[in-house]
């Protein structure tokens, strides 16, 4: 998920792009007494074959980032199964970002130079996957990220070295606003978690919902890490609208679904969540996300082969069903661990070549890799909470909105990439 702050200056502007980025690269350059020395390391082909995982585990987002972790986990234990990556045992190095991208950035040089690590991998946040990505472009790492944000694949940070196993807040808001705008009223509220994530869920809303015919009928916004909502709710109930869009996450989400509920929100409105998360159902409980419905990457109770052979693995190595993320990380980590095997080395035109134009079936079912900015297409679950009879078995799943021939995407022109040319930006000599 995003965490590009509002910038705090006069005017409250936001932290633009440019800003972002020189900032976090102070920062980075910070953490090391000699400064980053962005030089390719020479890794040997010997001894494991190393992963490296940067991971919120301290933060709001710490349920989420020990499921990407159990994903990981998996999906390194089959492809180690299986004989490993070139005949390597595969090996998981985890490091905690705190969610921070200047810790993402001083863990993520840890991973590169001190541990050798040869693929990364992890993180949530758009700030601290572009840290981490900056990182892994200047050392000819390769990395795939596995949460959502719609930075990762535009020009000014893809390289032939990222990749985007994740949904982004773009191809999320197509999905889950086409099947709103099929199936409820026209008047739309917002409630955004103020920063990157958050606006760029609303923003994408206000595209799709135009389309529908939708009226903007009222936005607030509140601070990451928000615990009390309730002087937000008289202004949504006086605005009437049909539907309220919650564009938050993790602990956010499941506070003010919470207080929603106890402020008979529910009663007037329909509660739309962009990411409906089972970590934040089961936190919050049945009867606070009582009606609630949202888009997921994934949903555990799907009957897609692929997916029951997951999660019957997962639950066979962590004693619980996967949430989304693990999904994200187990698909994304065996992805590229399986492109290296068939490449046949550690090489990032040879694995970017394993990979362009595949399409692919890891645990959701089709998936396919567009070669203009490797970004993974896939289909859009859309599931709405229900009183659950066994702790994990929290929603229905009511639709899929398919994410096949790039319907769901922004075209390659839009992200600053040639729609005719795989990607090979920053490829080290």
């Amino acid at each position: 998920m995003s965490e590009i702050k509002k910038k705090k200056a006069k005017g409250g502007k936001r932290m633009n792009r440019r800003t972002f980025l020189k900032t976090t690269s102070m920062a980075a350059g910070a953490v090391a007494f000699s400064g980053f020395h962005f030089v390719r390391n020479t890794r040997a082909a010997t001894g494991p074959f190393k992963v490296g995982f940067p991971i919120p585990l301290t933060g709001p987002y710490g349920t989420e980032a020990l499921d990407q972790q159990a994903g990981a986990e998996l999906a390194i234990a089959e492809v180690n199964a299986d004989g490993g990556v070139l005949g390597r045992k595969v090996e998981l190095v985890v490091r905690d970002t705190k969610l921070k991208a200047a810790e993402a950035a001083r863990r993520a040089k840890e991973l590169l130079e001190a541990e050798k690590v040869e693929l990364m991998s992890g993180c949530l946040s758009a700030s601290n996957q572009l840290a981490v990505n900056q990182l892994a472009k200047e050392h000819g790492v390769p990395y795939v990220s596995v949460s959502q944000a719609n930075e990762i694949t535009q020009r000014q940070d893809n390289s032939v070295y990222t990749y985007h196993e994740a949904l982004d807040p773009h191809t999320t808001t197509q999905a889950v606003g086409e099947w709103v705008g099929k199936n409820f009223g026209k008047r739309w509220y917002y409630l955004t978690s103020d920063y990157a994530y958050g606006w760029q869920m609303t923003d994408g809303f206000k595209r799709k919902g135009k389309e529908f015919g939708a009226e903007d009928v009222g936005e607030t916004k509140h601070p990451l890490g928000t615990s009390d909502y309730s002087s937000y709710m008289p202004r949504i109930l006086a605005a009437n609208p049909d539907v309220l869009l919650l564009n938050n996450f993790g602990k956010d989400q499941l506070n003010s679904i919470k207080q929603a509920t106890a402020f008979g929100l529910k009663k007037k409105m329909q509660l739309i969540c962009p990411i409906i998360l089972m970590s934040a159902r089961i936190g919050a409980g049945w009867e606070a996300y009582d009606g609630v419905a949202g888009g997921t990457s994934f949903d555990w109770g799907l009957t897609i082969p692929t997916s029951q052979k997951f999660v019957s693995a997962f639950q066979k190595m962590h004693g619980r069903p996967p949430i989304d993320y693990a999904g994200y990380s187990y698909g994304g980590i065996k992805e590229l661990l399986m492109a290296i095997n068939r490449a046949g080395k550690v090489d990032a035109v040879g694995i970017a070549e394993a990979i362009e134009g595949r399409t692919y079936d890891n645990y959701k079912g089709n998936q396919w890799w567009r070669p203009c900015d490797h970004q993974s297409q896939q289909d859009v679950f859309i599931v709405r909470s229900k009183k659950d009879k066994e702790k994990y078995d929290v929603f229905e799943h009511i639709a899929t909105v398919s994410g096949e021939k790039e319907r769901l995407l922004r075209t390659c022109v839009e992200v600053g990439m040639n729609p005719n040319a795989p990607v090979r930006l920053g490829l080290k000599e």
